[in-house]
């Protein structure tokens, strides 16, 4: 029912990628599957996903990007999608919560990326796997590590890094729109980033690089002014309340 939109971040089915496994059905049911010149869902992407030329897919009005955004390796790696029709929330459809600008979680916090990307296995299930928080400092350092690649990556303050030193696990090549959530206790999960760019998928010292979403909190705002969002100092419920505002769906760039 509509009144189960009220709630967000819980999956109401289900239970709690390179090196993920298959993901119960209904275990995350924000996650989108964008499918182009053909008929299917389209809520979660990634701005790289949406240039300038390409017309729209009969489901989106319209795509908000960020002034000035121009590669993921420059920030403001974010897309707002607004669809043309709202969807019907169910048990197999729901809004993931969004942070408040600011919140954070610790280093070393297990999240979750899910996807249906490039993986080992093969295979076009949703995937999820889990890639602790790494902070910024050490993210970068370990871009720094023999780093004989062509392209030097910058650890900006838009963007947060998830993943293994020792690599192994990780989104990669076709997780676009895919989010990266945190458990906020109590059952609900916060959507803290969307894989930005990634130097390989699963390599040793080159964690994934998510767009951060409470960086994003004003422009969400000025797009969406209904929307709520997350935070530990709240003490209703009700006020915990996502989120994704009528027909808008939050979009943030994955590979």
């Amino acid at each position: 029912s509509q009144f189960q939109a009220l709630l967000c971040g819980r999956p109401l089915l289900g239970k709690r990628i390179v090196g993920g496994a298959e993901a119960s059905a209904g275990s995350w049911p924000w996650q989108v599957d964008i499918q182009l010149g053909a008929k299917g869902h389209v809520f979660l992407s990634a701005a790289h996903c949406f240039p300038k030329y390409f017309e729209m897919v009969s489901q989106v009005q319209r795509v908000v990007v960020p002034e000035g955004y121009s590669t993921p390796q420059e920030g403001r790696d974010v897309a707002l999608v607004q669809l043309r029709s709202p969807v019907t929330w169910s048990d197999r459809i729901q809004p993931v919560c969004l942070p408040y600008a600011g919140f954070q979680f610790n280093s070393g916090t297990l999240c979750y990326v899910t996807g249906w990307g490039h993986t080992q296995e093969g295979g076009k299930s949703l995937r999820e796997v889990q890639a602790p928080i790494i902070n910024q400092s050490s993210c970068q350092s370990m871009y720094q590590i023999l780093s004989s690649d062509l392209i030097t990556v910058n650890i900006l303050s838009d963007t947060i890094c998830a993943g293994y030193m020792e690599g192994g696990k990780d989104s990669c090549q076709g997780d676009s729109g895919g989010p990266l959530v945190c458990s906020g206790g109590s059952g609900t999960w916060i959507q803290v980033g969307v894989v930005s760019f990634g130097l390989g998928c699963a390599q040793k010292n080159r964690p994934g690089i998510y767009s951060r979403v409470s960086s994003f909190v004003s422009l969400i705002r000025t797009t969406v002014p209904e929307t709520h969002f997350f935070g530990r100092a709240q003490k209703s419920e009700s006020q915990t309340l996502l989120v994704l505002g009528l027909s808008f769906a939050l979009v943030l760039l994955w590979r």
